[in-house]
């Protein structure tokens, strides 16, 4: 029996993960090897979905970008990383990842936007660093305008910033980025917060009053967890597992509210859609587990959802 379609195209989405070029077609063909040959229907779909990859995957390796800093998205949402130089963006990332990237005690220790994955609930995000904006950075000072110019594309900001440093450096940041006309849900990350005193996030504050504080120490795994759930919240999407057959699967579907029953069944296929009569909903929108509810049920974050026929 073949390995369920939605099941596939989730590990086919892992395993082409940060794979680009020759290495990333080589994957799809190994991937198109495994699939079910079938000619109609999910598995149709995603063959066809596989053998476009092929050919981006070309277009991609035959352009030549040496000026361009744009940066591809993977995952449900890109939230970028954002501040002055040297108030550990870089650790922030790799603590929150795989990746393993230089860091340094000095200014300017990333000179591209660097991005990352990192799984939050079960959802793939893209982290994206941007190196450290100056002022001036909106009139193209230290190429300022170019690293904006990513923040444009993005879904939210998370502006870091030391806690033992002047918070009138992430006014100068933030400044550039509200004269660059750019306005996006955002947060801050204090850094460093188990070398800073009790007043830093007090004075933090002050600068901006309008945005939530996270205190962050790469060494604290719960302070990352809570950043963690900080990016998710400004992400604004919701996180709904499907059940089938008695079992839910680990990785959710990713949904931006407001979000019904038919929405699910529709992102999972479009004849699922069409056939749905409805769902048996466990979680935050049901009265009670295993609630059976119709097409236009609104679903929340956390609810496991099984489509009924």
């Amino acid at each position: 029996m073949p390995m369920p379609h939605r099941t596939f195209a989730a590990l086919a989405k892992r395993r082409l993960v940060g794979k680009e070029g020759r290495e990333r077609i080589r994957e799809v063909r190994n991937l198109l090897a495994e699939l079910p040959d079938y000619k109609n229907g999910p598995y149709a779909d995603l063959r066809k979905s596989l053998l476009a990859e092929i050919e981006d995957a070309r277009v991609r390796s035959s352009a030549v970008h040496r000026d361009s800093i744009a940066v591809r998205r993977e995952g449900a949402a890109q939230v970028a990383l954002v501040g002055p130089p040297n108030v550990g963006k870089s650790s922030i990332l790799q603590a929150l990842s795989e990746i393993q990237i230089k860091t340094g005690d000095y200014a300017f220790t990333t000179l591209r936007p660097v991005p990352a994955l990192t799984r939050i609930g079960g959802v793939l995000v893209q982290l994206v660093e941007i190196p450290g904006l100056i002022e001036g950075a909106a009139d193209d000072r230290g190429g300022g305008r170019a690293l904006l110019g990513v923040l444009r594309s993005v879904d939210a900001i998370v502006f870091c910033a030391r806690g033992d440093e002047d918070p009138s450096l992430l006014g100068i940041v933030r400044g550039e980025v509200v004269a660059a006309g750019i306005d996006k849900p955002a947060a801050i990350a204090m850094t460093r917060a188990d070398e800073a005193d009790p007043d830093a996030a007090t004075r933090l504050r002050a600068i901006a009053p309008d945005l939530p504080i996270v205190a962050v120490s790469v060494l604290d795994e719960r302070s990352l967890d809570e950043l963690r759930e900080t990016i998710w919240a400004l992400t604004g999407l919701i996180r709904v597992r499907l059940r089938s057959n008695g079992v839910t699967e680990d990785e959710p579907l990713a949904l931006h509210p407001p979000a019904t029953v038919d929405v699910v069944a529709d992102a999972v296929h479009h004849d699922l859609a069409a056939s749905s009569s409805g769902a048996r909903v466990w979680g935050p929108s049901a009265k009670f587990d295993g609630q059976r509810v119709g097409r236009d049920h609104e679903v929340l974050d956390g609810d496991v959802v099984e489509i009924l026929r």
